[in-house]
This record gives structure tokens, sequence and C-alpha cells, in this order.
């Protein structure tokens, strides 16, 4: 099983954290879901531009508060949110125009929400079942947004 801790967009940083602390190791992994083009900052670098810039240092603030946020939601809807209503959030906060747009596997749904493929499947079907989405071909589409969001809640 594995957990997806946040996915980042162009021109955000990742891997911020390690140089401001003792030990300075990551034990997390990044994957690019996409061609990217990535630059490495040694970490005394990285530190020495964040005492001398005090417009780096509050960008890497914010920057920080966001992920710890994130990381916050994060705990809260694995450890007191169902599969199914983090699913139905997950749908909600990816659809655009009714559908979710981007090619999801089951697979990278799972990871997103801390669970495994076949529970996925199993509550998509169970959605489609009970008229919230129609599954398509590469696409989910939303049929019933106000009862995704009374899933959402669970």
């Amino acid at each position: 099983r594995e957990q997806v801790l946040v996915r980042l967009g162009p021109g955000q940083a990742f891997n911020t954290v390690p140089p401001f602390r003792a030990e300075g190791v990551n034990h997390a992994t990044v994957e690019a879901l996409s061609r990217v083009v990535a630059y490495a900052v040694p970490a005394a670098e990285f530190r020495r531009a964040a005492a001398e810039c005090p417009d780096l240092a509050l960008a890497i603030l914010r920057d920080f508060a966001e992920r710890l946020h994130h990381l916050t939601n994060l705990v809260e809807d694995l450890s007191l949110r169902t599969v199914r209503g983090r699913l139905a959030r997950f749908l909600l906060e990816q659809a655009q125009a009714g559908q979710v747009s981007h090619r999801w596997t089951q697979e990278e749904i799972a990871a997103s929400l801390g669970t495994v493929r076949d529970v996925v499947g199993r509550t998509l079907r169970a959605f489609a079942d009970a008229g919230l989405i129609r599954m398509e071909r590469h696409r989910i589409v939303l049929l019933d947004r106000e009862g995704l969001e009374a899933e959402a809640e669970r």
C-alpha cells in the first residue's frame, strides 16, 4: 500500500524540509507523473539564501504552513473518514465541468486516499449503482453532486 502525501504542480518546490532539520534526511519518495525539469540546491546554499533573503524565508514559511495544513487534513481524513467519504471528496475536488478530467488510474486514486485499488473499484461501482456517478472509458462523470457531498461528510 502506498500513500501520496501531496501532488505538486509547475513551479512548486519539494524536499524543502531536510535542509532545516538536524538529520537532514527525507524518507519520502517523489515521482513525476509527467516530464519535468528539476533543480537540486545543496542544503547549505538553500539555508544561506533563506538567511540572506527575508522574502525567500517568508515564502518558505508560507510553503511549510500550507504543507502542514494539508498534512493535518490528510491525517484527519485517514483517521476519521471512510473510504467512501474520502473518495467522494476526491471526486468533488477533481471534478471540472461535472467530470473528473485527469485520467486517474484506480491505483493512483487508491494511493491518494490511503487504500487499495480493489476498494476504490468497489466503491466507484457502488457510487455508480447509487446514481452518483457514471463511469465512462477513462473518465468519471458526476451525476449527483449533492449526493457526493453527503458521502464526503462520512
